[in-house]
């Protein structure tokens, strides 16, 4: 997970309820800020997934015959699973298995059924809180490749060790750089020599002219070992570069060197 504000929770609901607001006094309680998020769902959670401690689903009771909220907690779903945010869902016991049937990426989760104990709801917050703040100090590195299906094969090998995200195009990865906060920094970069449009070399010399990413070690991934492609490579000074054959465990341990 990136840095985040380990003091922020957003509350996502999808249909209001008095509760909402017995759970936002009790997190106040607890010395925590709170983000009630009841419009745009989709857009909010992904904005703000990644950037809070904690999300709270706050599931209606009708949440099962509901095909739009259904699509809409999968995609949820999906996105914060991408950005390693910790999660909690509340809903109905009688809906638990059935929901669970249907969106299996919520398994991973902690449920706590309704009518809700508060004492439990306290313990369980802070628990995922705590995770989350171990989280936060993982190392974060972002991968610059126009081949996605590549990209998330290097992303569930190193997933497990580091924070990842993805950006498939150089200026999307120009620009996804320059929109983080001071405190929620990219550590490390694998970045495609061969792009369309704005290429690897473009990338590293924006990289080098933005005081905000100039410091950012670039590895440069290449699909061409050859004596001169390497070479090649090299001449621009990134701080390393990887083969695209190059298997999981030895990535790993590049990485690690890197990152010490």
């Amino acid at each position: 997970m990136s840095v985040n504000d380990s003091r922020e929770i957003a509350i996502i609901m999808f249909q209001y309820s008095v509760v909402i607001k017995g759970l936002e006094r009790k997190l106040m309680e607890m010395g925590f800020r709170v983000t009630i998020i009841k419009d745009d769902l989709e857009q909010e959670v992904s904005r703000l997934a990644g950037r809070v401690s904690l999300m709270i689903l706050y599931l209606s009771p009708n949440c099962m015959d509901d095909m739009k909220m259904l699509r809409e907690m999968h995609t949820m779903c999906l996105t914060v699973a991408d950005k390693q945010q910790k999660v909690i869902l509340i809903g109905e016991t009688k809906y638990r298995i059935e929901l669970l049937s249907e969106i299996s990426e919520f398994k991973s989760y902690p449920w706590l059924d309704r009518p809700i104990d508060m004492d439990r709801f306290e313990q369980i917050v802070n628990d995922e809180v705590s995770k989350s703040e171990q989280q936060s100090k993982v190392k974060r590195i972002l991968i610059i490749d126009d081949d996605p299906a590549y990209a998330k094969i290097v992303r569930e090998w190193i997933r497990d060790k580091y924070k990842v995200d993805i950006v498939t195009a150089g200026m999307q990865a120009i620009t996804f750089l320059l929109k983080l906060p001071e405190n929620d920094k990219v550590d490390l970069i694998l970045l495609d020599y061969e792009m369309p449009v704005v290429d690897g070399p473009q990338v590293l010399q924006m990289l080098r002219q933005e005081p905000a990413t100039d410091s950012i070690p670039v590895i440069f991934l290449t699909g061409n070992g050859t004596k001169e492609a390497v070479t090649r490579v090299m001449e621009l000074k990134p701080d390393g570069y990887l083969l695209k054959t190059t298997q999981k465990e030895d990535i790993l341990k590049f990485l690690a060197e890197k990152l010490k």
